[in-house]
């Protein structure tokens, strides 16, 4: 029983004004941890993960997995949304994960490939996903980050910091909205996780508009401040925790003054009961 993990950091993001600090960090913080549990692990950071570079790491991660093999994936960086060209979004709207050259070459990773990605792998392999990023309802674009600034930042990227206006979503009037009416709910992965079991989402904070996963310096280091608290409170449990142990434990520091989010986990009650990386 083969265990990989694919861990994916970017802070890079050319031509947006919302470069982040603490995601690449998160990377190689996750990758040193499943190392020691027994992971072969591999890395895309920053220009590294491309969406063409993305797309072909997850494919090759879940379709060279076996029955009884488990895969963990990480993702560390903006979440964004942008319009569903398909109809298959009750509000319109594909969330997705940005990619280093999502303004550079104009593409977000949707929902719909994820989908698609991880619909190929076999029965009998566990799937985990991490995601230390955000969704919120904001259209307009956000104002620069300050590149000396301490302070937490979220991860998401609005639509005006990487689509073209033609493209942005717009009002009865014509004009570009402020916010969207985003429906809480599903992740890009939530549905398809639940189709077998074994399967796992643990996310930095809730679905839906005005949630954020933040960028964070924690003692002095830049990091996710869900991934520094999950990363922490894993030390901390005892070697037949289960994944359900873990979430009670998170949420002992999260949400909390510096950092109102409120991480997620979604997978039925089987899966919340296995062994953290077993």
């Amino acid at each position: 029983m083969a265990k990989n993990a694919l861990c994916m950091g970017i802070n890079d993001y050319p031509g947006t004004d919302m470069d982040l600090r603490g995601c690449v960090n998160d990377a190689h913080d996750w990758e040193e941890m499943l190392t020691r549990r027994g992971f072969k692990v591999t890395k895309l950071l920053d220009g590294q993960a491309t969406k063409q570079a993305m797309v072909a790491a997850i494919g090759t991660i879940i379709g060279s997995a076996a029955a009884g093999d488990t895969v963990v994936i990480t993702y560390s960086g903006h979440g964004t949304y942008q319009p569903d060209l398909d109809g298959d979004e009750a509000d319109g709207l594909d969330e997705a994960l940005c990619p280093h050259d999502i303004r550079t070459n104009g593409q977000a990773l949707l929902d719909d490939e994820i989908r698609q990605l991880f619909n190929t792998r076999k029965a009998g392999v566990k799937l985990v996903f991490i995601s230390d990023s955000c969704h919120s309802g904001t259209v307009t674009r956000a104002a620069p980050a300050e590149p000396d600034a301490e302070g937490p930042r979220p991860r998401f990227l609005p639509m005006g910091n990487w689509l073209p206006p033609e493209l942005l979503p717009k009002s009865a009037g014509g004009a570009t909205p402020i916010n969207l009416a985003v429906k809480p709910g599903l992740s890009p992965f939530t549905g398809v996780l639940l189709k077998q079991e074994g399967d796992l989402l643990l996310s930095g904070c809730q679905e839906g508009p005005n949630n954020f996963s933040f960028d964070a310096q924690i003692s002095g280091k830049a990091n996710g401040a869900f991934t520094y608290y999950a990363l922490k409170t894993l030390k901390s449990l005892p070697p037949n925790a289960t994944y359900a142990d873990w979430h009670k434990k998170i949420a002992e520091y999260l949400p909390s003054a510096s950092y109102p989010q409120s991480p997620q986990i979604v997978g039925n009650a089987q899966a919340r009961k296995q062994k953290i990386f077993a």
